[in-house]
Order: structure tokens, then C-alpha cells, then sequence
């Protein structure tokens, strides 16, 4: 088993996650409750990594984020160094490729909240940050835990964005499925097929567990709410 490109990739896997839950959540707000007639470019601009080629992708993020481009020139001024084949760049590349498996569950969710209590809340004088954090939040903590989980087990089998963006660096960017990769390019089906498995029973365990801790805080926080 090969232990370092395992931490590799849950950490690259929390961190992806860890973001996705900020960031996700203003833009899966603003997807729902805006109101803009071309709001449909930005939906298709999150949900394109779902039919995107991951090889595609990571080709535009490697040109985006490359020693001629804006973005690549003021990190390295910053940082001292290239963004591409780093840790860094591979956090970046799995952020964009994982968005929609964060968004799209969040923005499902919010638009689950029975319209009525939110209008009603702000009818009160209840300031839609405090609407958001005190009432659509907790009716959504379900949403959020699947949006959270699905990028975080999405992240664990990523392949082609981490080949394009990260590379094969050991114990910086050679994640599961790139080991995965290298022991069948080997001809070592063997221990393909220990990390393979070892990655197929996380995953599993994981969705698993969430799924029915999901149900039952759904249950929970909708009879709560039912009480009140």
C-alpha cells in the first residue's frame, strides 16, 4: 500500500471539499434566489466539468494557470515559484473540477425551503444573512452534507485533471488513481488491485455513512421545524 499518495489524496480531497462548502454556498444562493434573466451562462459555466472531458479541463487550467499567464506570473512573483505541478495548483484544478458536485446539490436545497417562511422572515425585519444562517441553513443540512460529501469522494478518483494540472510528483501530487495507473502501466495487477480495492471500500463506507446520518438529520431538523 502505498501510504503517502493515500495522504495525498485525502487531503487533497478535505481541502477540495473544505473550500467547495465556502464558496459553494454564496454561488448556490445567488443561483437560487436570483433573478437575472441570463442567470442560465452562469448555471452552464458550474455545471460544464460534468460533460467536460477531464483532459480538456485540466488543459485550460494548466494554460490558465501557466508561467505566461496573468494568473501564473502573479503567483510566481508572490510565491516564489510555478503554480502548475505543485500541491497548490492540483488544490485549484480539483476546486473547478468539483464545483458542480457542490453547487448543484446546495442550490437543490435552498430551493427546498419552503418560500413562504424565508418571505415571512424578512417580512419581520430579519436580514437575509441572518434569514440565510438562521433559517434556510438548517432546513438545507441535508443538501449541504451530500454537496459536501460528493466533492470530497469525487475528489478521491480524480484522474485526468490531476495528471494535466498535477503530474506524478511522489508525496506532492501522485494521488490514488495516478499510482492506481502506474501499477497497471507496470503490469503489477496486484497491487493495482489493492489500491484499487482499498479505494473502492473508502469510498463506499463514506457515501454510506453520510447517506444515512444525512436521512436522519433531515428527519430531525424538518420535525423541529414542524413543531415550532
Amino acid at each position: 500500500m502505498n501510504w503517502l499518495a493515500i495522504w495525498v489524496t485525502f487531503k487533497l480531497a478535505c481541502l477540495t471539499a473544505g473550500v467547495l462548502l465556502v464558496v459553494g454556498l454564496p454561488i448556490a444562493y445567488w443561483l437560487t434566489f436570483s433573478k437575472w434573466r441570463w442567470k442560465f451562462i452562469v448555471e452552464s459555466v458550474v455545471a460544464l466539468p460534468l460533460v467536460l472531458p477531464p483532459t480538456v479541463l485540466g488543459f485550460y487550467i494548466l494554460v490558465a494557470i501557466g508561467p505566461h499567464s496573468p494568473v501564473g506570473r502573479f503567483y510566481s512573483d508572490v510565491v516564489g515559484h510555478p503554480l502548475p505541478f505543485t500541491f497548490e495548483g492540483l488544490l485549484l484544478a480539483s476546486i473547478l473540477y468539483s464545483l458542480p458536485f457542490a453547487v448543484q446539490p446546495f442550490a437543490a436545497a435552498f430551493g427546498q425551503v419552503d418560500r413562504r417562511l424565508i418571505e415571512t422572515s424578512w417580512t419581520l425585519g430579519v436580514s437575509k444573512p441572518k434569514t440565510f444562517f438562521r433559517l434556510i441553513v438548517p432546513l438545507s443540512t441535508a443538501g449541504l452534507i451530500t454537496g459536501a460529501v460528493l466533492s470530497f469522494a469525487h475528489t478521491l478518483g480524480e484522474f485526468g485533471v490531476v495528471l494535466m494540472v498535477g503530474g506524478n510528483l511522489p508525496g506532492i501530487t501522485r494521488t490514488v488513481s495516478i499510482d492506481i495507473y502506474d501499477h497497471v502501466q507496470s503490469m503489477e495487477y496486484s497491487e493495482a488491485n489493492r489500491m484499487a480495492l482499498a479505494l473502492l471500500m473508502i469510498s463506499f463506507a463514506v457515501l454510506s455513512l453520510v447517506y444515512g446520518v444525512n436521512r436522519k438529520i433531515g428527519r430531525r431538523v424538518w420535525a423541529s421545524w414542524a413543531t415550532r
